[in-house]
């Protein structure tokens, strides 16, 4: 059997955002998961709009999390300690970069 991969693209610029109904579709998912995902603090949807809206870097880490849960089978409250160590390692390497410019 041949397996594909399907890849989908949602683009957004500057202040754009999506709805909480876009925001699910662009993540293959449904509201009320995208809607657990706020409630355990793994995304945060702008905080300027009375309706749930999320920017791209939301929409960037919702796919995240919902790889890394299906990909592990990780329950959420694990995922959330992959993502908080994926993020400190990011910081920790920008560090380093900036250290590494200051000393050459």
């Amino acid at each position: 059997m041949q397996q594909t991969d399907d890849y989908s693209a949602v683009l957004l610029t500057g202040d754009e955002a999506l709805a909480l109904e876009r925001f699910a579709s662009a993540c293959e998912t449904d509201e009320s998961t995208i809607l657990l995902l706020v409630d355990e603090g793994l995304i945060y949807p702008e905080a300027q709009t009375s309706v749930f809206c999320f920017d791209g870097q939301a929409l960037a880490r919702a796919r995240l999390v919902l790889r890394l849960q299906r990909d592990f089978e990780a329950n959420l409250q694990s995922v959330a300690v992959m993502v908080d160590l994926l993020d400190e390692n990011a910081r920790l390497l920008k560090q380093l970069r900036s250290f590494q410019r200051d000393i050459t």
